[in-house]
């Protein structure tokens, strides 16, 4: 009984020193910024390669990007992102409605919080320059190094070129 009772005293102890310490009520904080409305109704958009641009600083509609996690669609006003680009199909919508589809094979993608949109491929070239036998041909080949392949090192570089030709194959096909 003597044990229950020291316990019951400590514990007013605690509840009597929790009173009189002052303790700190959490305060909320919201970004500045969020609570500011974006002005920006255009997109700056630069695309590009080492040794040729496609678009500099150009005011376009929407931008689909393939990346690791899958294609996604890029507005103004998006979420500033980072992302790796995957071989696949980057289209350019432009406000006259037209679409400019390009293959890239790799890169990377910065989307920036003021609408700017910045991605630098590793190759690209635009779908309708795509030769589709010489990417069959390509293809044969990547399969054919894959089969004769002894190291880890040759397998992965002959996967790569598989899914790169793979994917300018779906892109000749409008996939």
């Amino acid at each position: 009984m003597s044990m229950l009772r020291n316990i019951l005293r400590l514990s007013g102890s605690v509840r009597t020193c929790q009173s009189r310490l002052r303790v700190p009520q959490p305060v909320r904080f919201y970004a500045e910024d969020a609570a500011k409305p974006v002005a920006a109704t255009q997109m700056s958009f630069t695309f590009g390669m080492p040794g040729q641009m496609f678009y500099s600083d150009a005011d376009v509609k929407q931008v689909d990007v393939p990346s690791g996690t899958g294609t996604f669609g890029i507005l103004a006003q998006h979420v500033p992102s980072l992302a790796v680009l995957k071989p696949g199909v980057l289209s350019v919508l432009e406000h006259d409605g037209s679409i400019n589809k390009f293959f890239v094979s790799s890169g990377s993608v910065t989307v920036n919080e003021d609408s700017s949109v910045q991605i630098l491929a590793e190759m690209a070239v635009p779908v309708d320059k795509l030769d589709p036998a010489a990417v069959k041909e390509g293809l044969s080949k990547a399969q054919q190094e894959l089969a004769a392949a002894s190291t880890d090192l040759a397998r992965a570089e002959a996967q790569i070129a598989i899914d790169a030709h793979e994917a300018m194959d779906q892109a000749i096909a409008g996939k």
